[in-house]
């Protein structure tokens, strides 16, 4: 797992974390992030549980092939997250590294200085949808993503593929795409506007 994604995943999960100018020192942002991803696999748990159970329950039921299928999807989502808790010690040892800490803090950290100008820039970039309308973590990879593009001056294509992994990890099925699409939008709108400032 390298250094700067686990960073960005740190960040990601921290940054529904910050409230207005109160600072989170980095542990405690570390500890919310490791119990949100705690919670989120808790709930994929039970929520497969609780299809198995229903599906067994209505075996013969006209409906058990439609339960069936939604509890086998539940489950898959949930063993997949087990796989990716099996990285959580390697996880957590790498937020600890001076490295990921200090990527994780400079990109909150930018994030929070230029926000309006972030979400000002993305609203631009999305066709048809008001930021505050989009789900939590779909604006908040694209908050992330825009703040690396225009301020970090991260690689377009790092960014992206980074942007689209963390959908895929966070979001639904098809999120991913929305997430490139509007990403490489919001990069079209930046371009043009320095190009029209120079």
């Amino acid at each position: 797992m390298q250094p700067r994604r686990v960073a960005r995943e740190l960040a990601l999960l921290g940054l529904s974390q910050i409230l207005s100018d109160a600072e989170v020192p980095l542990d405690e942002l570390i500890l919310r992030a490791l119990r949100t991803l705690t919670q989120e696999l808790e709930e994929t748990l039970e929520q497969a549980s609780h299809s198995l159970k229903r599906a067994h329950q209505q075996l013969e039921a006209p409906l058990a092939q439609a339960h069936l299928t939604e509890a086998i999807e539940t489950t898959r989502t949930a063993i997949n997250y087990l796989g990716a808790a099996t990285h959580l010690p390697e996880w957590v040892y790498l937020a600890g590294q001076a490295e990921v800490q200090a990527f994780a803090r400079q990109l909150l950290g930018t994030w929070h200085d230029h926000r309006e100008a972030i979400d000002t820039l993305m609203q631009k970039g999305i066709k048809g949808w008001q930021i505050q309308r989009l789900h939590r973590m779909e604006r908040d990879i694209l908050r992330l993503g825009t703040t690396e593009l225009v301020y970090l001056e991260t690689p377009v294509q790092i960014v992206m593929n980074e942007a689209v992994e963390l959908a895929k990890r966070y979001c639904g099925e098809d999120s991913y795409r929305f997430i490139n699409g509007t990403l490489r939008q919001i990069y079209l709108v930046y371009q043009s506007q320095t190009a029209a400032e120079t």
